[in-house]
C-alpha cells in the first residue's frame, strides 16, 4: 500500500503524553505534518501512515513503527523515547540533543506510561497536564476529544519548541564556559548572565577547583556556590558564611560592611549585591572565614 508522506497513525480513543510527545517530537523535526494526523486502530489505515505510533503491536525503527504494548516488547520506552531514540538513531538530531530531550522530559514521560512514575498526592508531572486536556465527561463525543487531542498537541509542541531553543541556548554559551574554566581557578566570573552549570559539569567541572560563580543578576550581581556534582546540584561546595544566612539589606551591609548588600539566602548558596565590585568583595571576605580554604 502507498504510504502517505509526512502522515502519523496513532490510537483513537483516550489519549496520553507519550503519543502526544512523540507526534509533537516528529512535527518539530519536519517529519510529520499536524494536519496528517490519523488517530484509529484501523489496521488497514494505519497501514497506509508513513509512521505509526502507540498502536499496532510492533516495534521497528525501520518500518518507523513505534508500539510497546506487545509482549514481545520489554523494554522502558514508551512511544515519546521510541521516537526519541529514532531521530537520534538516524541522525535526525545529535547525541546530545537527544540527551538534553531525555533528561528534560522523555524520562518521564516514558516512566509515567509504563506505571514507574511518582504517584505522590500532590505531584503533578507533565504527564497528569496532558491528561487534563481529555474531556472531564466520560461520555464524551469522538469529535471533541480529536479536538482536545489536537489542543494536547499544541501544548506539548509549544514546551518542545522551548526545550530546542534553550538547548540551542545552552550551546551556544559553550565556549564562554569553557574560556572561564581555563582563565578562573576559585572562582567562574562572567560578565553576562547565562547557563552555566550543565556546560560547566559536562565539560569536566566535577574535577574543576571553582568553589563560586560571579554573574550578573537582573540589575544586581550574584555571588552563588558551585554544587560538588551535577547529580548534587541542591548542594554546594562551600557555602556561605553561617551568619549571613536569611540576612537582606540593613542587616547584610552591617555584617559585611559592603555598602552594596543585598540578600543572602537562607541556604547559603546564593547571594546578590549591587554591583560586581560588591560581589567580588563578598567574595574575599568568604575566602577570610575560618575553615573555608580557598
Amino acid at each position: 500500500m502507498q504510504k502517505k508522506a509526512k502522515s502519523i497513525g496513532t490510537h483513537d480513543g483516550t489519549f496520553h503524553a507519550d503519543e502526544v510527545t512523540a507526534c509533537a517530537l516528529l512535527i518539530l523535526f519536519g517529519l510529520v505534518e499536524m494536519e496528517k494526523i490519523v488517530r484509529t486502530r484501523d489496521p488497514k489505515v494505519l497501514e497506509s501512515c508513513e509512521y505509526v505510533c502507540d498502536v499496532g503491536g510492533v516495534y521497528d525503527p525501520e518500518r518507523r513503527l513505534f508500539d510497546h504494548h506487545q509482549v514481545e516488547y520489554q523494554g522502558n520506552l514508551s512511544s515519546a523515547g521510541m521516537v526519541l531514540k529514532f531521530l537520534k538513531d538516524t541522525g535526525k538530531i545529535s547525541p546530545s540533543m537527544s540527551e538534553y530531550f531525555n533528561n528534560a522530559l522523555i524520562i518521564g514521560v516514558d516512566a509515567h506510561d509504563n506505571g514507574r512514575g511518582p504517584q505522590d498526592v500532590g505531584y503533578c508531572s507533565f504527564s497528569n497536564v496532558v491528561s487534563n486536556f481529555i474531556p472531564v465527561e466520560y461520555d464524551f463525543d469522538p469529535e471533541d476529544l480529536r479536538a482536545c487531542f489536537m489542543e494536547a498537541l499544541e501544548f506539548v509542541l509549544g514546551h518542545l519548541k522551548r526545550l530546542k531553543k534553550r538547548y540551542e541556548y545552552i550551546c551556544s554559551c559553550r565556549q564562554v564556559i569553557a574560556e572561564a574554566m581555563e582563565r578562573y581557578q576559585e572562582c567562574l566570573i562572567f560578565d553576562e548572565p547565562l547557563p552555566w552549570q550543565d556546560l560547566f559539569f559536562e565539560l569536566g567541572g566535577v574535577h574543576h577547583p571553582a568553589m563560586f560563580v560571579i554573574m550578573p543578576s537582573g540589575n544586581h550581581w550574584k555571588l552563588r556556590g558551585i554544587p560538588p556534582t551535577f547529580e548534587d546540584r541542591m548542594k554546594v561546595r562551600v557555602p556561605l558564611p553561617e551568619e549571613w544566612a536569611g540576612l537582606s539589606e540593613k542587616e547584610l551591609k552591617k555584617i559585611t560592611g559592603i555598602t552594596g548588600a543585598i540578600f543572602c539566602h537562607k541556604g547559603r548558596f546564593i547571594s546578590v549585591w549591587e554591583t560586581k565590585e560588591d560581589a567580588l568583595k563578598a567574595l574575599e571576605l568568604v575566602k577570610l572565614t575560618p575553615g573555608r580554604n580557598l
